[in-house]
């Protein structure tokens, strides 16, 4: 009887360690580093977001590997550095898709673990074939060629066209007597209205661009006409995605799961249900950070209703960094007071300086990541796929994740490790390298000043070289000051750019 107990208990041992958790993904949408309360702001209160850092570790050197929206995401699922692919720039709302199928994606590894896989909420990184998605057929390749069991997507961003919600391979609610029509030449119904002609119908004005088709009296990029019982309500957002999250989780909460959650928060049009308007005081965007916070909250509920908590790997963090003027006349630089967005980094979306890039990130499992740390240790988005292998153990083959290397002692705050140096992209495709408590920004020769969201993009004809630890604003370029150590850096990252054809994803 004392041998079958102890064979019984060395098996349960096993079987715990070789158990793999589930592991949910929270990737928020233009949420700049001083954005939540823990990590430093004071005029608005993020409580769920705090909770889950409180329950695990919070990261004050986390990068994603560009500063807008697409490539981040190409290289979080490919392990791939987003540079060098052409054409993975921030993508229509008609791209075809951008991954190849042939390759396998951060999904497609997972589900050699016997993961189910899902994607929930922005996309944002193209659909269907060469030409683009039929968006009255079946919509396909996408996520469900790359990894993912179930998807249910805004296609690109809220603030293209087309407006309608697609699930695994079809628009949802279409009605096929109504077809959609995409166009981002020209008008698909010359006689249609418009953010440009017709103002009067808008319940938000465009800033700059944004003035095209009109639906749930906002105006778009782009142009389109059909499909009005698609339509989506952007006040839905939040509560459509968690209610899709919380089936899929209920489904699967018996195998090993990935929920992929995207959220569109805090993306333009910064439209949060009702009952957040107003709440924050800094104005629809403020408003959009309390509804993500309040989001977080929810998923977090999901899973402890579920008796999950202790099998699920968290994730919080975001594409890229902070914006406030993107497109849409809604008081976010009106009403920002002392709010420090990007807090002490300078920059935000679309610059090669810090703000575009360093995000929050927080990781939490219950009873393996020690409760309220704190990490300094440098890491980068792009070492999720190959920490997340090493996770579920899965063999990172030649052609899977070039890019990607294993950090999972970090990102469990076991005994982290900094990276040997991070690659950085902005919106123009300049490329800045850190190593250790430097900075180098190759020279540029785009704008100084994105002119409509009024972004310093951290453009320069010549060389930059900052000291992060003594100047994270990088006010004082040290290139002149320290020629030896610009000659080190941009070797380094002349010897990764040389690499961008190999292996080919």
């Amino acid at each position: 009887m004392l041998v079958v107990l102890l064979l019984f208990a060395n098996c349960s041992l096993l079987a715990q360690k070789n158990a793999k958790p589930n592991i949910v993904l929270i990737y928020t949408d233009d949420l700049g580093y001083g954005d939540i309360s823990c990590n430093g702001s004071s005029a608005i209160q993020t409580p769920n977001i705090d909770k889950l850092a409180k329950n695990g570790v919070r990261f004050t050197n986390a990068h994603a590997t560009s500063a807008t929206c697409t490539p981040s995401r190409y290289s979080l699922l490919t392990g791939q550095y987003a540079w060098r692919k052409q054409g993975t720039g921030i993508a229509p709302g008609d791209a075809s898709l951008l991954i190849p199928t042939t390759i396998t994606t951060l999904p497609g590894m997972l589900k050699k673990a016997g993961y189910k896989n899902a994607v929930i909420g922005k996309w944002h990184l193209g659909l269907g074939g060469e030409g683009g998605p039929d968006w009255n057929g079946t919509i396909a390749p996408g996520p469900l060629e790359i990894g993912f069991d179930y998807s249910f997507l805004i296609p690109a961003t809220g603030d293209r066209v087309p407006c309608v919600f697609v699930e695994n391979h079809s628009v949802v609610n279409l009605d096929k007597n109504d077809p959609i029509k995409v166009s981002y030449q020209g008008p698909v119904d010359p006689d249609a209205p418009t953010g440009a002609k017709n103002p009067e119908l808008l319940k938000m004005l465009p800033s700059h661009g944004h003035d095209q088709t009109i639906v749930n009296g906002v105006s778009r990029i782009g142009y389109m006409s059909g499909g009005k019982t698609a339509l989506w309500h952007d006040e839905d957002f939040a509560e459509t995605f968690l209610k899709k999250a919380d089936a899929f989780i209920t489904k699967n909460k018996s195998l090993p799961f990935f929920l992929y959650f995207a959220t569109h928060d805090i993306h333009v049009p910064r439209l949060p249900n009702e009952k957040f308007v107003g709440k924050s005081g800094l104005g629809p965007r403020g408003d959009a950070i309390l509804e993500l916070d309040w989001t977080v909250g929810e998923l977090y509920k999901i899973l402890s209703a579920n008796k999950l908590l202790e099998n699920t790997l968290i994730i919080f963090t975001s594409d890229n960094g902070y914006v406030l003027n993107d497109g849409y006349k809604d008081d976010a630089v009106e009403k920002l007071g002392n709010h420090k967005a990007g807090g002490v980094y300078r920059g935000g979306k679309y610059s090669a300086f810090e703000a575009g890039t360093r995000v929050p990130m927080i990781v939490s499992w219950k009873g393996k990541v020690v409760p309220g740390r704190i990490s300094n240790a440098m890491f980068s988005q792009i070492d999720f796929y190959a920490s997340l292998a090493e996770l579920t153990h899965v063999a990172v083959g030649q052609r899977m994740a070039p890019d990607s290397r294993n950090f999972l002692q970090t990102l469990l705050d076991t005994k982290p490790v900094s990276r040997d140096y991070i690659i950085e992209q902005s919106l123009n495709s300049t490329l800045s390298i850190i190593r250790d408590k430097w900075k180098y920004i190759e020279p540029s020769k785009g704008p100084a000043v994105n002119k409509d969201t009024n972004t310093e993009l951290g453009n320069l004809k010549s060389d930059q070289l900052y000291d992060l630890t003594i100047d994270p604003g990088e006010t004082n370029n040290l290139a002149e000051k320290y020629p030896a150590i610009v000659t080190q850096l941009k070797s380094l990252l002349e010897k990764e750019k040389s690499k961008t054809n190999f292996p080919a994803l």
